[in-house]
């Protein structure tokens, strides 16, 4: 067989043992009298996922059909696939892009240990959009703003980007901003035509001529250590080296440590965390 009906009869063959491993009382289907398998059928499947009974059928059979990354999204769903599984499902089905992983997805527990340890050192968990997974009880009283809005809005690119000179957390922003959107670039070359990464580039590009400037440069970065100065409005600046860790689980994402660069900035991070009710100056814009 050509590499093309090989990789097809595996998407064939992967589709059936998934769709086998689920009952349907496990998605509210009767068991009914006659199934020949303990799995949901190809209608179900098809029904459950919002697409035609006829393509899902033509998909399982491998037959040369294109699907697109937001129906095989779908799939993957309804067949409560992992993201190992759904990586390899779009990769039988000769799709490039890979669809962001489920929003219940989380940290290794061990990452999340590893963090807590590292108090009084300020660390936290990124993706590659720059998203704050996770973080420590020091980084969440350094960059409370950061950490105190809701999960859709903890994202490092947007906070510095758009937030006024007044309430910007970071003193080194010009520097910073550079590397954080060539690193971003870099990161982005892995996710050509994912929705996901399209819709976040569009809508920051929108939001920030600037990001839409230095976007437009295609500048690359890898991440790396670099001094980054942070600006918290109660005690003063703590000036620090950033030390990034590439993590194994979830995919593409890493472990961030700042390590305070003088004996001044170690005791303004020991007095916030003695004072962990300190706060800025009220004031308004």
């Amino acid at each position: 067989m050509t590499k093309g009906r090989t990789r097809r009869a595996e998407l064939a063959a992967f589709l059936r043992s998934r769709r086998d491993r689920i009952t349907p009382e496990a998605v509210g289907l009767p068991a009914g009298l006659r199934r020949r398998t303990p799995g949901l059928r190809r209608e179900e499947v098809a029904l459950l996922a919002g697409v035609g009974v006829t393509w899902y059928t033509w998909l399982e059979q491998g037959r040369p059909i294109n699907a697109s990354v937001q129906v095989l999204d779908a799939v993957a769903r309804t067949l409560g696939l992992d993201r190992a599984e759904r990586e390899h499902l779009y990769r039988l089905a000769d799709v490039p892009a890979v669809s962001e992983p489920e929003a219940g997805e989380r940290l290794e527990p061990e990452t999340r240990i590893v963090l807590d340890q590292l108090d009084p050192l300020p660390a936290a968990v990124y993706n590659a959009r720059y998203d704050l997974l996770a973080w420590n009880e020091t980084y969440g009283l350094l960059l409370p703003d950061m950490t105190g809005g809701p999960p859709h809005a903890r994202n490092a690119l947007w906070q510095i980007l758009l937030a006024r000179e007044c309430c910007n957390p970071v003193v080194n922003r010009e520097e910073e901003i550079r590397q954080m959107v060539a690193t971003l670039r870099a990161g982005f070359g892995r996710h050509l035509g994912e929705p996901a990464w399209t819709e976040f580039i569009r809508a920051l590009s929108a939001a920030s001529p600037e990001f839409a400037s230095l976007w437009a440069a295609h500048d690359v970065a890898r991440p790396g250590s670099r001094m980054k100065i942070f600006q918290h409005f109660a005690i003063g600046q703590v000036r620090t080296t950033s030390t990034s860790m590439t993590l194994t689980s979830p995919p593409e994402t890493r472990m961030v440590v700042y390590t305070p660069l003088d004996e001044e900035s170690r005791e303004r991070i020991a007095r916030i965390r003695a004072n962990p009710g300190l706060r800025a100056p009220h004031h308004t814009h």
